[in-house]
């Protein structure tokens, strides 16, 4: 039996019309400060220098990495971010300073679409890009000439905290994972602040509204040609509860301001709680496996967050200021409000000493 050209011809195999694309891995060309920068002071113990990596969705990312000074040999290493609408020149790049002094090797990353990182448009949060930026972190990490890709673990603060965990349930390579101060950013928006007061119907009310008004803003945005901002912290926080005056009192003052932090100034796009209010970010936590370490402030507002993602990570609930199941802890510090968990509050409340013991008997 035989064919005509034509039928020949229509019996090929397509060509791949993919074949010329590339997959290869591209770092964009960031614009990064080369001053010191910092909301806190340089150490002379541990060298600093700025580095970038990309992650899965080719957004480059910009970091800060911390390395003792003289180290030698491979070493453990922990990636830091947060906190939600910060910048690594203030909290996280703290913690990472902080970490490297003692001996392991660090990086501060700012988000994607945030701080001197890459991405379009700017201002932007995403439940899963962000827990994303914290994989390629690891990425990043785990090539590095002086850095054990076995003992690598990360520390998220806030917003961040909740990120870290959601990262720590699908990446494997993390084998240690800090939350601080911790927000599920996801639950905060779907929900609003401690929705365990409000009946299911007040929560379904209330996001069905902000359902319409986010929509509706979408469409402005699309007319206007610009996103609108939600706006940072208050300029004037004398009529709102403590914990807004606590983030005014480190966002906008010296202790914490920075012109690249979005909650010391303009704020997120204001469409950005869409993603987040309907992608649940804790699903899977009880599948982690291996060691987290949750820390919060008695006094946080925000305390009901780690308390909740322990008992859904563990089955157990909060039975003291200390309650360990398995390899999972909760350590609830005195007298600690959510913004003291950032820099440490002029009280030394952050934990350092025993941030630094889990690692060290987790990252071996």
């Amino acid at each position: 039996m035989t064919m005509t050209g034509a039928t020949a011809d229509a019996a090929k195999i397509p060509a791949d019309a993919t074949a010329n694309s590339t997959s290869k891995i591209k770092v964009e060309k960031l614009s990064l400060t080369k001053d010191w920068d910092k909301v806190f002071a340089k150490s002379d113990k541990v060298d600093h220098k700025k580095v970038c990596f990309v992650n899965r969705y080719g957004i480059t990312l910009a970091a800060d990495m911390y390395t003792p000074k003289n180290a030698t040999g491979k070493l453990p290493a922990i990636a830091v971010c947060g906190p939600f609408g910060a910048v690594k020149e203030q909290s996280s790049g703290l913690y990472a300073q902080e970490m490297a002094e003692r001996g392991f090797l660090t990086i501060a990353f700012d988000p994607s679409f945030t701080g001197e990182s890459g991405g379009y448009p700017r201002f932007v949060a995403s439940p899963d890009i962000n827990t994303e930026d914290f994989c390629a972190a690891v990425d990043f990490l785990s090539v590095q000439p002086n850095v054990d890709a076995d003992r690598i673990g990360i520390i998220g603060i806030c917003g961040w905290g909740g990120m870290a965990l959601n990262a720590a349930a699908i990446d494997t390579r993390i084998k240690a994972t800090v939350s601080m101060t911790m927000y599920d950013m996801s639950r905060v928006a779907a929900n609003g602040y401690f929705d365990y007061e409000k009946t299911e119907e007040q929560l379904r009310a209330e996001r069905m509204q902000n359902r319409r008004n986010l929509n509706a803003q979408r469409t402005a945005d699309y007319k206007n040609g610009t996103y609108a901002r939600a706006g940072g912290v208050v300029d004037d926080p004398s009529d709102f509860p403590q914990f807004v005056k606590d983030y005014y009192d480190y966002y906008k003052t010296e202790r914490g301001y920075h012109k690249r932090s979005l909650n010391s100034n303009a704020g997120w796009n204001a469409t950005s709680g869409l993603s987040l209010m309907n992608m649940p970010l804790l699903c899977y936590t009880s599948e982690i496996e291996n060691p987290v370490l949750i820390v919060h402030g008695d006094k946080a507002h925000s305390r009901y967050f780690s308390e909740t993602a322990f008992e859904n990570m563990t089955g157990a609930k909060r039975s003291g200021w200390d309650t360990v199941s398995g390899n999972k802890e909760l350590l609830i510090i005195p007298g600690a409000s959510h913004c003291d968990l950032y820099d440490g509050g002029g009280k030394n409340a952050i934990p350092f000493d025993k941030i630094e013991s889990f690692f060290r008997i987790n990252l071996r």
